[in-house]
């Protein structure tokens, strides 16, 4: 393709070379790349934006109507490196007549891993235990020194193994395939029952011998709340204050899903109080969290800074997906995973 006829992309963020190597070869790109590991000002994100056919961007990009204006209209194609898509502007997206692309189904076994990862941790208080030994609060053998709470013989509740909201039905089958990886995962740990809750039973939960209950019996009986789904008007703040309020004073509360799912004010209060034994979050509202926020001065809680998907593996292939699918979107073919707006 002559220099004149090819087409402007603008990527957001320095990604894995996996993928820029394939945007490079290509031979269809006027590459823009916003090189940094820090996301892309706002006013550098209008700017790069202008007359581009193609955009890569990251969860952290807010895609409105301002920057799609800015774009103008040779926006082709809009693809995200992530398999949340909260932060595009879709209602704009869809008047305008702009693909998206995103990257559902390699996440879910990095994913799924971290979640139990997090899970142990919080609940067998790892990271105070680590604490105390840089501190030197480790003096000798302790009966009851950081005790704290085991799988075997527990009762797992799966939030996102069946509850899917409105405005979420593009996202099911990742969604299904997170929950039922990490029920998989739990379960060699002796977990004696596993509940998961929904509009409907879920077939694929038979694999797991996953029992399907209301919300409430879930959120009652479980010593583990492990929250998976995805963020819709329906699940937006849905870990409350009368759903701390249900859980039992020794249960667990995990959020791998998005941060805007769990009221943080409310969260706090259950910690603080012993509503709840203790709380691990790898999401937040906002992100990062300031480091002056409450929830970092407790110690029954355990936050890690969104890195569900950090495995060098799973971040190349996502990076590798994200650039066919805006070739896909520039070319007018197929692309590997596409929103259906």
């Amino acid at each position: 393709m002559s220099a004149q006829h090819m087409l402007k992309v603008f990527v957001t963020r320095r990604i894995p070379q996996e993928g820029m190597k394939i945007l490079q070869e290509a031979g269809m790109c006027n590459l823009s790349v916003w090189d940094s590991d820090e996301p892309v000002p706002r006013a550098e994100l209008l700017k790069g934006v202008a007359g581009a056919h193609g955009l890569l961007c990251l969860l952290s990009d807010h895609i409105d109507a301002e920057v799609l204006d800015a774009a103008g209209p040779n926006l082709k194609v809009i693809s995200t490196l992530s398999v949340g898509f909260d932060h595009l502007a879709i209602d704009e997206i869809k008047k305008r007549g702009i693909r998206v692309g995103y990257t559902p189904d390699v996440l879910t076994d990095a994913t799924a891993e971290l979640t139990v990862a997090l899970l142990l941790a919080t609940a067998r208080r790892l990271p105070e235990g680590v604490e105390e030994v840089k501190n030197g609060g480790w003096s000798t053998w302790k009966p009851l020194w950081l005790c704290g709470y085991g799988l075997s013989g527990s009762t797992v509740g799966v939030i996102g193994l069946g509850r899917i909201g409105r405005g979420a039905l593009m996202l099911i089958s990742y969604i299904l395939q997170k929950s039922l990886a990490i029920a998989r995962r739990l379960k060699p740990f002796g977990v004696k029952r596993l509940l998961y809750t929904g509009r409907q039973p879920k077939p694929q939960a038979q694999e797991v011998h996953g029992e399907y209950v209301p919300l409430e019996t879930l959120v009652s009986e479980s010593d583990f709340v492990v929250v998976s789904c995805s963020l819709t008007p329906d699940t937006q703040g849905l870990c409350d204050k009368a759903f701390f309020g249900k859980m039992k004073k020794s249960s667990i509360f995990i959020n791998t899903s998005r941060g805007a799912v769990v009221n943080q004010e409310d969260l706090f209060d259950a910690l603080k109080s012993g509503q709840i034994a203790a709380a691990g979050l790898d999401v937040t509202t906002p992100e990062p969290l300031p480091t002056n926020h409450p929830l970092l001065t407790l110690k029954n809680c355990v936050i890690l800074p969104h890195i569900g998907s950090a495995t060098y593996s799973t971040r190349g292939v996502m990076a590798e997906i994200s650039a066919n699918n805006l070739l896909a979107g520039l070319t007018g073919t197929e692309m590997q995973s596409e929103l259906k707006l």
